[in-house]
């Protein structure tokens, strides 16, 4: 027992510490500018860019972790929207640092029909200013970029909620781009 005390004392030290061990992130993109460009593997291995989807619109998430709670729902709720957001002519794409074969199991045992990138050094989530960085762990934070078809962001949701969140951008493709 006063042996996992200590340890608890060590751990809540560690995490009181954290900030102090932490770099800086960088902050989100600004809406009205071009939004950061990227090159990562998909869940099949094939590498995307940003500019590969130039001439549709991106709904670029970033979540925390593959088979999550919240994750889970939020990947089932933009799955399940998929077919309204395609019509609307966006493209969606989730993005987190977990790796390719972990996005492909995820991919196929949800039926997701969308791009999952492996970023898996957090350097874009980085650059989205979407990055949790714990010292010894690191994750996406739960966040979302509209991008327009010529790369520019149009929306930023910086906090979200998994339940509604694919309710509310088809709601902002409706007024951002209204067909």
């Amino acid at each position: 027992m006063r042996n996992l005390r200590g340890w608890l004392r060590m751990l809540a030290c560690v995490f009181a510490c954290a900030g102090a061990m932490l770099p800086a992130w960088a902050e989100a993109p600004v809406v009205g500018k071009p939004a950061p460009d990227f090159r990562l593997p998909d869940q099949d291995g094939k590498l995307h860019s940003l500019a590969d989807f130039r001439g549709s619109w991106v709904v670029l998430y970033f979540y925390p972790k593959n088979d999550t709670p919240g994750c889970t729902t939020e990947a089932c709720s933009f799955r399940d929207g998929y077919a309204q957001i395609r019509a609307l002519g966006a493209e969606v794409v989730g993005v987190s640092v977990d790796d390719t074969a972990s996005h492909l199991a995820f991919s196929k045992k949800h039926k997701l029909p969308f791009t999952l990138l492996a970023d898996a050094d957090g350097a874009v989530a980085d650059r989205y200013g979407a990055l949790t960085n714990l010292a010894l762990i690191k994750f996406a934070k739960r966040q979302t970029f509209l991008i327009d078809p010529q790369g520019v962001l149009r929306q930023s949701w910086l906090k979200v909620d998994p339940d509604t969140h694919a309710a509310e951008v088809v709601a902002a493709l409706r007024t951002l781009n209204p067909r």
